[in-house]
């Protein structure tokens, strides 16, 4: 049978979609009109200022009532801050405020900046419409080779992830933006991305009280609005070495609905990910087994026929019975009353002309609130900090790996055959070399691979800049030739990880100075200049150490 106007309608608020351009998009309107989905995710690809975002959500809200939707849109965006910031400004765009990511503001020992800092981000976004941000990380990072979280957890430690991610937690719901903490129940043990492929995790539910859970548990006593389900295996919960935890029911209900007794909304990560769109049947066929298992909100970002998949496999199951519309209704309900507390009125999200004075006034005093973190969160790991002569110094960066589908690869990036980015001095290395260029008359700057030939000056000091080298070990190989050299002339030197820390506690980085920002942002790594040339003390405190796994 056909299924009716209501029960489409009623069908599309379980749904999150993302489109592409600075406007609305055709697809765009096909979704809010003919689907009727009631939540839309912005990405990078959609944000060129704040001012844009506004008009840009202004006309999907009005877009939405046309349609005749009841309540307005949620507008979600991955706001984590510090590298995955979809709504922060980058070299080529002003837009939102950089602020420390999660192990940069653990790395300060205070969650009063971790809720500051999100108050103040959650500020800029309602400012411009947007109601839903897809943070705070819950994850636990406790396998140090993680290749998708990493420097995205507060920590190793479940008691300060939890502490920290509370604190975002706080920050936001005060700035009037719902909180989304995930990746539910944890995908910090693992050195599988889910973008690329589908990571199993095997604990015990004892093992998982004591660390994956323990987050988000204490989110969940907070009061914290929606959760995000990730795409791992988890044998011990889900009884199968298959089905990843988004598309199961004993994870999304049994655990966290009836276990762990949350009421709020439950949103899955993206579908895209290989996790499930390799799966029998892709993205249509998951998202019914996600509503299936009891997922609130599917989340489809990228690609219109996965949109449409989707929602057709959705119908399809429910004229066959194996989706139930009063199960639909009922989950309905929490996404409702997150709408009515996050989004508010009709008369709330539209009709607001964008108020630039007041953002410029308050973006100023972010800055200075950001600038405030960064300094506390850059951390000396080891060793004392040499004091550069006035010569030349010479900054050396790796060229760009992809290591994180999460955060790197703008969309059209080109690439070596390698994986080397074609333009290989990235513009945050740039940026750096031009924070030391600040502070010293004399600055060269080196792009570094793997076959980088040693035998030349190394000036008067070196800041030799590292990028995971943990995993990417040819960093470690170059700096031991460069610090064989450097050792001929008794030339100092200072090993900046920019990202993860975990090289840094490795046998093979001998030097006099071991400094850590936590992220690659232009923010933190100037912060981190001001560091080594004594600006400001090294008061940042690793959130991480190193694990026997990770040892090398």
């Amino acid at each position: 049978m056909d299924l009716s106007d209501e029960e489409k309608r009623e069908i599309g608020q379980h749904f999150v979609f993302g489109f592409h351009g600075y406007e609305v998009s055709e697809d765009a309107k096909e979704l809010i009109n003919m689907y009727h989905v009631g939540n839309i995710i912005l990405m990078k690809r959609n944000v060129q200022s704040v001012k844009q975002v506004h008009a840009l959500v202004q006309s999907l809200q009005q877009c939405a009532r046309d349609a005749g939707h009841r309540h307005p849109l949620m507008i979600g965006i991955d706001q984590e801050n510090g590298l995955v910031s979809a709504f922060s400004s980058t070299a080529k765009y002003q837009a939102g405020t950089q602020f420390p990511g999660a192990m940069a503001i653990a790395a300060t020992g205070d969650p009063e900046y971790a809720r500051k800092c999100s108050s103040a981000s959650a500020r800029e976004m309602k400012a411009v419409g947007i109601n839903w941000s897809y943070s705070p990380v819950g994850d636990v990072n406790s396998d140090s080779r993680n290749p998708v979280i990493g420097v995205r957890s507060f920590g190793d430690d479940p008691a300060e992830v939890a502490r920290f991610a509370k604190a975002v937690g706080d920050g936001l719901t005060q700035g009037g933006v719902a909180p989304s903490a995930k990746h539910f129940p944890g995908h910090g043990d693992t050195n599988i991305d889910s973008h690329l492929g589908l990571p199993i995790i095997n604990k015990s539910r004892t093992e998982l009280d004591q660390t994956e859970l323990k987050p988000f548990k204490e989110l969940i006593d907070a009061g914290v609005a929606s959760i995000m389900t990730g795409h791992m295996v988890i044998q011990a919960l889900t009884g199968d070495g298959e089905t990843p935890a988004s598309l199961s029911r004993a994870v999304t209900t049994t655990l966290l609905r009836e276990d762990l007794q949350f009421e709020g909304v439950v949103v899955t990560d993206c579908l895209e990910m290989n996790a499930v769109k390799e799966r029998q049947g892709g993205v249509p066929r998951g998202a019914v087994e996600a509503l299936a298992a009891g997922a609130d909100v599917v989340m489809v970002c990228h690609t219109m026929a996965f949109h449409r998949g989707a929602m057709e496999a959705t119908y399809k199951a429910v004229q066959t019975g194996e989706l139930h519309m009063d199960e639909l209704r009922k989950s309905g309900d929490r996404i409702t009353a997150l709408k009515r507390k996050f989004a508010g009125t009709w008369d709330d999200v539209l009709g607001n002309p964008f108020d630039e004075k007041a953002m410029i006034a308050l973006q100023a005093t972010n800055k200075k609130l950001s600038e405030e973190a960064y300094a506390k969160s850059t951390a000396l790991i080891s060793g004392s900090l040499p004091v550069f002569s006035s010569g030349k110094i010479v900054v050396m960066t790796p060229v760009v790996e992809s290591l994180n589908a999460a955060v790197d690869d703008a969309e059209g990036l080109q690439r070596t055959e390698k994986g080397h980015v074609r333009n290989t001095a990235a513009p945050y290395y740039v940026s750096f070399a031009e924070s030391v260029g600040r502070r010293a008359a004399d600055v060269e700057h080196l792009v570094y691979a793997a076959d980088f030939d040693c035998g030349r000056d190394f000036g008067d000091g070196l800041i030799f800049v590292t990028r995971n080298a943990d995993r990417s070990a040819w960093q470690l190989d170059v700096l031991e030739r460069v610090a064989t050299q450097a050792a001929l002339t008794g030339v100092p030197i200072v090993v900046l990880a920019s990202c993860a820390p975990y090289e840094l506690f490795s046998r093979r980085v001998g030097v006099q100075a071991c400094v850590a920002s936590f992220e690659y942002t232009c923010e933190a790594l100037e912060a981190a200049a001001s560091v080594i040339f004594y600006e400001v003390p090294p008061v940042g405190v690793s959130p991480v150490c190193i694990n026997i796994r990770g040892q090398y």
